[in-house]
């Protein structure tokens, strides 16, 4: 009986051994295999990025045509309100993104501060833009100004719409945030969020450099 005893015991080790293994394995693997967000948020994405990619193609096509008035419109409009639109972008998408990482330790009090303070800094997107029109207008730059304006406005208007899109998202994630609804074991909308706006922060870096400095 001793010797079965001990004979069994090492059988009952591999086995609490195989049994916790596969559990330890997929946590460890799944941060490197894993997709954030869901589905349909890359769906989305994928569109947003199309419809960008054909955009950029009519910029570049209209700059070949009117290179003098690339380069004379991009002269006028003001590289101050650009950059500010890019810090804002960029800081409201790394304090989303520390959202997300907070909430992937547990500490779900911190990411919804985080999440706060990038939904606050996301929303001087729209103000920045509104203020830039007016200055605009004020220096008579509007859709008639010239080709240069025209794709101005017509790209970064509706770069503004997906911006608004995702502020609108932001804010339904974060009043869900508030009443409890992501946790360390489930966090996928606030990881689409966070998707989503790194998405439209990387088409603003890209509208950026042309319109106000590569021009």
């Amino acid at each position: 009986m001793v010797a079965g005893e001990l004979g069994s015991e090492p059988a009952e080790a591999a086995g609490r051994e195989s049994a916790s293994g596969p559990e330890r394995t997929p946590q460890a693997a799944a941060p490197g295999r894993r997709i954030p967000g869901n589905k349909g948020i890359w769906v989305g994405i994928s569109c947003e990025f199309v419809e960008f990619a054909v955009m950029f193609i009519i910029y570049f096509v209209a700059r070949a045509h009117y290179p003098e008035a690339f380069q004379q419109g991009a002269e006028r409009l003001s590289k101050t309100a650009g950059t500010v639109i890019t810090l804002l972008m960029v800081s409201s998408g790394f304090l989303i993104a520390c959202s997300v990482v907070a909430m992937r330790a547990g500490r779900r009090r911190a990411s919804l501060y985080w999440l706060i303070a990038g939904f606050v800094v996301a929303l001087g997107y729209p103000v920045a833009k509104l203020l830039e029109v007016q200055w605009n207008l004020a220096q008579g730059i509007d859709g008639e100004a010239g080709i240069f304006f025209t794709v101005y406005y017509y790209l970064t208007f509706n770069h503004l719409v997906h911006a608004c899109w995702g502020i609108l998202g932001m804010g339904w994630v974060l009043a869900r945030h508030a009443f409890g609804g992501y946790s360390a074991e489930d966090y996928s909308g606030l990881e689409a969020l966070a998707s989503y706006w790194h998405a439209t922060d990387i088409i603003w870096l890209i509208l950026f450099p042309l319109f106000y400095v590569l021009a």
